[in-house]
């Protein structure tokens, strides 16, 4: 998502101009001030230069230094506009006295109103509309008292109050605006790092899984590889076999991952486990002994692909559990299709005692250590709205684990232990 700053242009413009004015911020003011007063002096300078008509008195240093005494205040305009106003109207009633040479426009004061306008407070703001009706009035009573000069006079103040009202409220606008780029801006780094802390720990969970997995497979292949040799060599060359069969298969899907992380080219980007991929990883841990049944009832449906890789990597860990921790030689995965639901349920013939201290959350041995994988099994099943139980089997004989998943996805439900 694009997020526009001021006038439409991309959030980061509007940070950099954000920044940009706020290094020159302390200088800045001085500097348009400065030049502000400068023009401003070149203006009321003309009529003091431009010859005059003969029967016209000429005109006076004192004239031109009382008018340069009303532009001098401008100088401080930004700092204290309301003050600066109240300066040049007294230095233009100061210069009335003394006969100078007219002006076309009154700049400073002109300039003052709209700098009160822009800049000065509520209270400033009121003052000054209150003065301006009587103080306009007795200027131009006091220079030409005609209705020209008169209207004249009221509509060049009111247009430079109009246009301070109307720059103060563009400042607002532009200062609002860049705040909700900002806002906008952090929302969206926010969610970004949420969404990568996600797919962190999702890319921790597949790393577990393929890892647990092959390593219990392999595992469980050499420590019955030297019985095997000296008594049966055929089993023992299978045994080496489904080794490196289960390293190879765990490097693969390790190198994809890794790939995708990194962005390579030609990492193939391919897809993740599904439920087509069941057969062969029952027949990976038949090759290390343990006999693995697969039972289906109900009609199968085709699930969601998230949801395939979640029944997948359920199995995968249920079965990585029975190898390592369950003196089982049997186990039994079950898939039971209804409607709205998919259940999942690995049993194991083992007798139970140390395989479900590590599904249930402890370690065997009693030290009360958090496993990961049933945590794992709850996670997934609970980011699809489902449940996850596991416990003894029948009779306090092997050990179950269930997992329910809803076809259709629904909120979270509360996962049981």
């Amino acid at each position: 998502m694009r997020v526009l700053g001021r006038a439409g242009l991309p959030g980061w413009w509007a940070r950099v101009s954000r920044r940009t004015r706020l290094r020159a911020g302390p200088a800045r003011p001085w500097v348009v001030d400065a030049v502000v007063t400068a023009i401003v002096q070149a203006a009321v300078t003309i009529p003091f230069v431009s010859p005059r008509a003969a029967d016209v008195p000429p005109a006076t240093w004192a004239a031109y230094g009382v008018t340069t005494l009303s532009v001098l205040p401008l100088l401080w305009r930004s700092r204290a506009p309301f003050t600066v106003l109240l300066a040049i109207v007294l230095a233009e009633f100061a210069y009335v006295p003394l006969d100078g040479p007219g002006q076309p426009l009154a700049y400073s004061p002109l300039v003052a109103v709209f700098t009160v306008a822009a800049q000065a407070g509520p209270r400033q703001r009121g003052a000054t509309l209150l003065l301006s009706l009587p103080l306009v009035t007795v200027g131009t009573a006091l220079h030409t008292n005609t209705a020209r000069e008169y209207l004249f006079a009221a509509f060049v103040f009111a247009a430079a109050y109009a246009l301070g009202a109307l720059t103060r409220v563009r400042q607002a606008y532009t200062a609002a605006v860049e705040q909700r780029a900002e806002a906008a801006e952090r929302a969206r780094r926010a969610a970004a790092e949420r969404a990568a802390e996600r797919e962190r720990a999702r890319i921790a969970r597949e790393m577990h899984d393929v890892l647990a997995h092959a390593v219990s497979v392999m595992v469980v292949q050499a420590e019955a590889g030297p019985v095997a040799v000296r008594s049966d060599p055929d089993r023992a060359e299978a045994a080496f076999d489904a080794i490196a069969g289960a390293g190879r298969d765990a490097m693969a899907q390790l190198r994809r991952m890794l790939g995708v992380l990194k962005d390579e080219p030609g990492t193939g980007r391919a897809p993740q486990p599904s439920l087509s991929d069941l057969p062969g990883l029952v027949e990976q841990v038949r090759r290390t002994g343990l006999e693995v049944a697969v039972e289906t009832a109900g009609e199968a449906a085709d699930p969601p692909a998230d949801v395939q890789v979640t029944a997948y990597r359920v199995v995968q860990e249920a079965l990585t559990n029975v190898l390592k921790h369950a003196d089982a030689a049997t186990a039994t995965v079950r898939l039971d299709w209804s409607a709205d639901r998919l259940t999942i349920t690995v049993t194991d013939g083992g007798g139970g005692g140390s395989v479900g201290p590590r599904l249930s959350g402890a370690a065997p041995g009693g030290t009360g250590r958090t496993g990961q994988g049933l945590i794992g099994i709850r996670e997934r099943a609970a980011a699809h709205g489902g449940e996850a139980t596991a416990g003894p089997g029948p009779g306090g004989r092997g050990f179950v684990v269930a997992v329910r998943l809803p076809l259709v996805i629904s909120s979270p439900v509360e996962v049981r232990g």
